[in-house]
């Protein structure tokens, strides 16, 4: 087996332990997987300005440079910002499932691009007479998930999810003007 067959198997098991861990609300898990300053050599972080020069901002680390955007929030910078995030999303949904399909993993020395569609089922809190999972809502998300290699393994960078829109019945009969 090649060393990059390897890399893809292990990016695409980071991944599905970082969706397992949010099935399961395990915030410890979720937080061991994102990037953390002490996971990257020194300039990890660095970025590139405008003109293509190299630059990290005074005190950056790599835990900081790692960045989130659920479908319809701002974008979330920093580790601390992110997991405030996934901790709220936790603490607010009672059930979530994620199937993912679509998934294409491609990996680039030490950093690795992971596309796919979360296809997601989830439950809100009970209403206040029943004692049960409020009712169940599904949901077409497109994600990439961007992770680095550290030496305790692969770690989330980025994770960046947007809704799909899906078509209706009206729109799939008409046809567009030439």
């Amino acid at each position: 087996m090649t060393a990059a067959r390897t890399d893809v198997e292990q990016v695409q098991l980071a991944n599905t332990a970082f969706y397992e861990a949010l099935e399961r609300g395990d915030f410890d898990e979720v937080s061991d997987l994102w990037l953390d300053s002490e996971d990257t050599p020194e300039g990890a972080g660095d970025t590139e300005d405008a003109e293509g020069t190299e630059s990290a901002r005074d005190g950056e680390t790599a835990g900081d440079a790692v960045s989130c955007v659920h479908p319809g929030w701002p974008v979330l910078t920093g580790r601390g910002e992110v997991l405030r995030s996934y901790a709220l999303i936790m603490a607010n949904t009672e059930y979530i499932q994620f199937f993912l399909t679509d998934l294409k993993v491609g990996v680039a020395g030490d950093t690795a691009l992971v596309t796919c569609t979360e296809n997601i089922l989830s439950g809100g809190p009970p209403p206040e007479a029943g004692g049960e999972l409020g009712p169940l809502v599904g949901q077409l998300v497109v994600a990439t998930n961007v992770f680095r290699r550290t030496p305790d393994g692969w770690k989330l960078w980025s994770h960046h999810a947007s809704p799909v829109l899906a078509e209706t019945d009206d729109e799939e009969g008409e046809e567009t003007p030439a």
